[in-house]
């Protein structure tokens, strides 16, 4: 399958306003950073030596497994090198899959909002889902006869198929819990990311050294304790604004101290000012 695959695009965006397919293969080495979306996410395992790290959990991939990420959740593909990387990819608009539910069928009830779905087809679901994946791809970037139309059908099909795989057979928990003290921790930022934290702060509460909390949170979740906070902060800034809150006003209800400090963070995550992005999320 990877001659048919597609050069790597890093940006980590959408670019249209229903779904984006690709089909990535990489023979040397990538690194892509702790990161979010705004949009649903299905990713499927062809090949490779992959972790796959999602909010504290690791996922040690197989090939055919289908991981299935919501907005919001913070995840990362730890991609060992000597093993051709293999993966198919399919972004999806949340508005665009929201429509789905209004016509009496909720295709995104395979996702889980504060996490991520571990799915292990069989042999006859993954050669059909690789065949409707692939085709997805290829229709994307075609120029043919009814091509929207085609590909809404292609999606239509891969995600029934998936809901029904839920719906039967109960997700796989085939992953390396976080451990204990990780998952206190992410516990509690969670819910006191408005307030000011600080390492020596988390350390305390939690009766362990700052060295072991941040050399143990930042091995299983893949970034800093600082970075965590400030990510879970932007995020949360972002979907106020997009709800139709100020910036001014999201910058203080998400633990930001001044608003130089929100205006320059926001703008280098996510490519535009706060403003900019309220004027965006308003048309």
């Amino acid at each position: 399958m990877a001659k048919r695959a597609q050069v790597f695009d890093p940006r980590q965006n959408m670019l249209g306003p229903q779904m984006e397919a690709f089909h990535n293969y990489d023979d040397t080495e990538r690194v892509v950073d702790l990161h979010h979306h705004d949009f649903y996410e299905i990713y499927y395992f062809i090949s490779g030596d992959v972790e796959y790290r999602v909010e504290g959990r690791t996922y040690i991939l197989q090939k055919g497994d289908l991981l299935l990420i919501s907005p919001g959740v913070f995840h990362q593909p730890v991609v060992r090198s000597g093993v051709p990387y293999e993966r198919i990819v399919l972004w999806i608009n949340r508005t665009f899959l929201a429509q789905f539910a209004e016509q009496g069928v909720d295709l995104s009830a395979c996702f889980d909002p504060g996490g991520a779905v571990l799915l292990q087809p069989g042999a006859y679901q993954r050669s059909t889902l690789a065949m409707q994946l692939e085709e997805l791809c290829t229709e994307q970037r075609s120029d043919k006869y009814g091509k929207e139309l085609y590909c809404q059908a292609l999606f239509i099909q891969i995600l029934t198929q998936i809901n029904r795989m839920t719906a039967i057979d109960a997700p796989k928990s085939d992953s390396q819990s976080e451990p204990e003290l990780v998952g206190q921790v992410l516990a509690y930022i969670a819910a006191h990311y408005q307030e000011k934290l600080t390492l020596q702060q988390l350390a305390d509460h939690f009766y362990v050294s700052k060295y072991h909390l941040s050399h143990t949170f930042s091995s299983q979740v893949g970034t800093s304790i600082y970075r965590y906070i400030l990510l879970k902060r932007l995020l949360a800034a972002r979907e106020q604004i997009t709800d139709g809150i100020s910036p001014s006003e999201a910058c203080q209800n998400c633990g930001f101290q001044d608003y130089a400090n929100f205006y320059r963070v926001f703008k280098a995550e996510y490519g535009v000012s706060p403003k900019a992005f309220s004027a965006k999320s308003r048309l």
